[in-house]
């Protein structure tokens, strides 16, 4: 088969005809599929839009050419439908869930991120995945029979568990949410909408959670180097790396240091997409699932890095959170945006009376736990966008960080 052609639909594929459907029921569409629908449903949705102005590593006014959270979610997007074609998956629920992926991140990136988690430890914390389905469930108000997008079974079901099943068979939380639980966001819309947090999801997740690592090892990369915060021959470091910049000296000997590095990030999305593509093919051999509850019950994921792109992949992190996440520009920055996140909530938290009348509770605040307060106040920072938090901080406050 041709690298540019559509593999026929899979057996172990998720099918729009056999969708679980909707929490509130719904009349199908004349013209669009279950997960088309929801595709367009994102993208139409007012949190996507404010990716716009999201931090990915660098805010938003230290240039027109870093990488955003929306142009990040359009790369992750663009990759996960490649691989999702070669391996005859659904391409338009494997879309939904890359552009969903990140609707829940604060403004900063992981620095608000971190503050919003500090602010909220005693009362169940912050995690980016769980503030997602709030926005996709609760917090989007464009509708008028339901709050949220009302989006399928499946998308939820990707979104929530992209990464991998979050608790065991007996509901015992695994890995990351060991320590703390299972998020309450998403345990109490689990009783709801069962979405069977001990399975593994969809291949169409499984590819967008890989394909979201694929695009922004790359991006960082390019947005590092456009930095100056390292050169192309820092790379050289890491075998994948040394390997592809000897290939580009060899075949474009008098290229310059910005087009060797677009070369470099080119080749670096083309090697990583055919290693998944490579493995998952391998694992799919292995395991012969015959439909997508095969797939659901697998002991371990079937969209994966080869052992030896695994840890070329991992160099790469390691090399960006050492020369850039780290870095003391980056840092302080970062460090300064947290600074203003903290001011918000604590302003919001001792006078509601600075939160936008929409954002105030129908019945008064007195009429609320001190838990949902502040859930209700981290709701509005979290959907703020880097801009409207800095704007929002100078008003509220004498003095706010320049963030450069």
């Amino acid at each position: 088969m041709s690298v540019g052609m559509a593999a026929p639909r899979a057996v172990y594929g998720c099918d729009p005809d056999r969708s679980r459907g909707r929490l509130f029921g719904e009349p199908p569409s004349k013209t669009r599929s279950v997960f088309r629908r929801d595709c367009d449903r994102v993208i139409h949705s007012t949190a996507f839009r404010r990716l716009k102005h999201k931090t990915q590593v660098f805010v938003f006014h230290e240039g027109d050419h870093y990488r955003t959270r929306l142009t990040h979610t359009l790369e992750v997007a663009q990759i996960a439908r490649a691989i999702a074609r070669q391996l005859g998956l659904d391409e338009d629920l494997t879309e939904a869930l890359a552009l969903a992926h990140d609707l829940g991140h604060p403004p900063f990136g992981h620095a608000g991120e971190r503050a919003l988690d500090r602010c909220l430890k005693d009362h169940g914390g912050f995690d980016h995945n769980a503030q997602t389905l709030r926005v996709l469930t609760a917090l989007e108000h464009r509708y008028p029979q339901f709050d949220g997008l009302n989006l399928s079974w499946e998308t939820l079901e990707g979104v929530v568990k992209h990464n991998g099943p979050l608790t065991a068979r007996d509901g015992v939380p695994l890995e990351r949410y060991r320590d703390r639980g299972v998020p309450v966001g998403i345990a109490d819309f689990n009783r709801k909408f069962d979405l069977e947090l001990s399975s593994f999801a969809s291949l169409e997740a499984q590819v967008a959670a890989l394909a979201d690592d694929i695009a922004y090892d790359a991006h960082d990369i390019d947005d590092g180097l456009r930095a100056g915060l390292f050169c192309v021959d820092d790379l050289k470091c890491m075998p994948l790396t040394a390997e592809i910049i000897a290939g580009i000296a060899q075949r474009f000997p008098m290229l310059d240091e910005s087009r060797r590095g677009a070369e470099l990030v080119r080749e670096l999305i083309s090697y990583l997409i055919g290693a998944v593509t490579a493995e998952a093919r391998r694992r799919l051999d292995q395991a012969q699932p015959r439909s997508v509850e095969d797939v659901r019950n697998q002991s371990r994921a079937l969209i994966a890095f080869p052992p030896e792109a695994a840890a070329a992949e991992a160099e790469i992190k390691a090399f960006l959170k050492k020369r850039m996440y780290r870095h003391d520009r980056v840092m302080a920055v970062m460090r300064d945006a947290e600074q203003i996140v903290v001011e918000l909530f604590a302003r919001y938290r001792e006078r509601p009376a600075d939160l936008p009348t929409e954002w105030l509770p129908a019945a008064g605040v007195d009429a609320e736990s001190e838990t949902d307060r502040l859930r209700r106040i981290c709701n509005f920072i979290a959907g703020m966008t880097d801009r409207f938090a800095m704007t929002e901080h100078q008003r509220l406050f004498d003095l706010t960080p320049d963030l450069r």
